[in-house]
């Protein structure tokens, strides 16, 4: 399949979960992906995994140094690209009264100010009819206990995303944002957790999703693209990808 065929894309945190699963699917559908990661181990894994075709670049969002060297490096190697997707992202889970200011920083430098300034430094090479989507999270519109900082960095990124819309849209570039709730990734949202916590973690996901499970990174993938690439008259949206847990649904199981 070619659906891709001589588009070009670039993926912020793009070496595991979700942001791998948009490179899998660009690359099987015959573009040229550029992504970005932090950990070597990772890097080292997505090369092996995507092979040769695919660009891995080692670049932390949160160092605007970094942002800039990006932006120089998708112009030298790509040209101009029709896709990015601006999908680094941490969470550092802690009750409010055990938050450090050091985390707070940490997550609104990745989450938020690196989403930023990734949308500023690259909007120049993303062609005219090419699109931007974010990846937030459906922590956005819940209180949960301990994700109050992630919370936040996300609604701000929910917000980015409607105010690059209104910017531009005189390029002809649309905007939009995925909110994934509990999806099986590696690290299931937040870096650190013990095996034992992972499975409870996706334990939890299955019991509290309406859908009775946690959804796919392919599922992610499969709607980050459709707004990316099919959704021509679609700019400004938040599509949730939670199996109906953030719409009020409530199901028997």
């Amino acid at each position: 399949m070619n659906k891709y065929a001589g588009k070009k894309a670039v993926i912020t945190g793009g070496t595991i979960g979700m942001g791998l699963a948009i490179a899998r699917a660009l690359r099987d559908g015959g573009a040229e992906v550029l992504l970005t990661g932090r950990n070597e181990k990772n890097l080292a894994e997505a090369r092996a995994d995507l092979g040769d075709g695919v660009h891995v670049v080692q670049s932390d969002t949160s160092v605007l140094a970094d942002i800039t060297a990006l932006a120089e490096t998708v112009s030298e190697k790509l040209g101009e690209i029709d896709y990015l997707f601006v999908n680094a992202g941490i969470s550092e889970l802690a009750p409010f009264d055990h938050v450090t200011e050091e985390s707070y920083d940490r997550q609104f430098a990745v989450n938020a100010k690196g989403a930023f300034f990734t949308v500023q430094r690259l909007a120049p090479v993303i062609r005219q009819g090419g699109a931007v989507v974010f990846t937030t999270s459906i922590a956005n519109v819940m209180g949960t206990p301990s994700m109050t900082v992630y919370s936040a960095t996300k609604a701000a990124l929910r917000s980015m995303s409607q105010g690059f819309a209104a910017e531009l849209l005189p390029k002809g570039i649309r905007v939009n944002a995925i909110s994934p709730g509990f999806v099986k990734t590696p690290t299931m949202g937040s870096a650190g957790l013990s095996p034992e916590e992972l499975a409870a973690f996706e334990k939890e996901g299955n019991e509290l999703t309406p859908m009775g499970r946690i959804g796919t990174p392919e599922e992610v993938a499969t709607a980050a693209l459709f707004l990316a690439a099919d959704a021509t008259f679609t700019t400004g949206v938040e599509l949730a990808v939670d199996g109906g847990l953030a719409q009020g649904i409530t199901a028997e199981h």
